[in-house]
């Protein structure tokens, strides 16, 4: 029984978690205290994104509130290309600071990080050659 009680004790606490989306990526983004790491599938922040803007774009959010040193964020991400999980990732991040905290979402939302960005690829329809090109018509 006191084995039990152990492991109890050991166990990571989220203090909030939120979805974001951009795209086809999803990202689930959970908040968690600690000194700043953000790991994102498994793998720092800069080892996945490689590309330092994308990784100024994940961390807009806690910069911006400067909180960046106060929370350790965990990230699992999927689907779309790198910009995409990238803007999903900062979707996530401020709607999970939100839900910790929600005198944030004022300023969050004034700089245009709570609004899921609704662009998507539009589908090919049948008959054409692309989702709005149309093959060649000819009368005769």
């Amino acid at each position: 029984m006191a084995k039990k009680a152990a492991v109890k004790e050991n166990k990571v606490v989220n203090l909030s978690n939120a979805v974001g989306r951009r795209k086809t990526a999803v990202a689930r983004v959970y908040l968690r205290s600690g000194n700043g790491k953000i790991v994102v599938n498994g793998r720092e922040l800069d080892k996945y994104f490689v590309d330092a803007l994308n990784v100024t774009t994940v961390t807009q959010p806690l910069t911006l509130l400067e909180v960046a040193d106060k929370y350790d964020v965990v990230i699992n991400v999927y689907g779309g290309g790198i910009k995409g999980q990238a803007e999903a990732c900062r979707h996530g991040v401020a709607r999970a600071l939100v839900a910790e905290d929600a005198s944030y979402k004022d300023a969050l939302h004034k700089a245009g990080l709570m609004t899921r960005d609704p662009r998507m690829v539009e589908r090919k329809k049948y008959g054409q050659k692309k989702a709005r090109k149309r093959f060649q018509f000819s009368k005769r």
